[in-house]
């Protein structure tokens, strides 16, 4: 059990991204009368909301936040986005927050992956292993439905909060990452979100270099609303972007 991992462990740092996953393992470790402290690390991939989230969260249930940065596009590795980029990221993101969490006295790192998340389909979590981070809400076979479900019950803001997938991702593997890219890529998601759209993606589609497309991936639901509101949303993205198209195909 969860409680168990506490009981075992009760000093820990977790490695906290704001989400539904390391939003419940932080109240959970908290409530269990653990020494707390969770770390998110601010990188060109995270949109500032993302920020804002997490330490809107960690406040309001009084855990300790550090925030870090971390120039991720400095390695080769992540900015010609190969199709391992996300270890390499993540490797670099696990790294920095080790120093920090051992700076603080702390020596269990904990994340928030759950069950469902399946190692062959997430680079990422090669360097969970690597760095010997511990994932009790996997460990302790928690998928994400059980945690949205326990952190209704909790009555914790996070547990309809629509899951949300770094910015790199919006990118086709092999497109160098830019940070002039991922800022426009920012301001299209954040236009959309500031007109009521949710649980969606806008994916970059090169046009020849430094042309680009944006291709909406939106929930069925939101197809018409998006129709009716054509005009804003060109008025909107044409500044950045040279076509925009509504991907009818594929769901966030």
């Amino acid at each position: 059990m969860l409680q168990d991992f506490f009981m075992r462990n009760l000093r820990i740092a977790v490695a906290y991204s704001g989400g539904v996953d390391s939003s419940y393992l932080l109240y959970a470790a908290n409530n269990a009368g653990c020494d707390v402290r969770a770390y998110f690390i601010k990188s060109q991939l995270q949109p500032e909301f993302e920020r804002a989230d997490a330490m809107s969260f960690a406040e309001s249930i009084g855990v300790p936040l550090t925030i870090g940065t971390l120039d991720v596009l400095s390695e080769s590795e992540v900015a010609s986005n190969p199709p391992d980029r996300c270890y390499h990221c993540k490797a670099g993101i696990l790294s920095h927050i080790w120093e920090l969490a051992r700076a603080d006295g702390f020596t269990i790192l904990c994340d928030g992956s759950n069950a469902d998340d399946d190692e062959s389909d997430r680079p990422g979590m090669r360097a969970l292993r690597e760095q010997g981070v511990s994932s009790p809400l996997r460990e302790n076979g928690l998928s994400k439905a059980d945690i949205r479900r326990l952190s209704k019950q909790a009555g914790l803001s996070t547990h309809d909060k629509p899951s949300y997938s770094c910015l790199a991702t919006r990118i086709p593997t092999g497109v160098v990452i830019t940070g002039e890219i991922l800022e426009k890529i920012e301001r299209a998601e954040n236009a959309l979100f500031g007109m009521g759209f949710t649980d969606f993606r806008v994916r970059l589609q090169p046009l020849g270099i430094p042309t680009y497309s944006a291709k909406l991936e939106l929930p069925e639901a939101q197809w018409a609303t998006a129709a009716t509101r054509r005009e804003e949303i060109l008025e909107a993205l044409t500044p950045d972007f040279k076509e925009v198209t509504l991907n009818l195909a594929t769901r966030p």
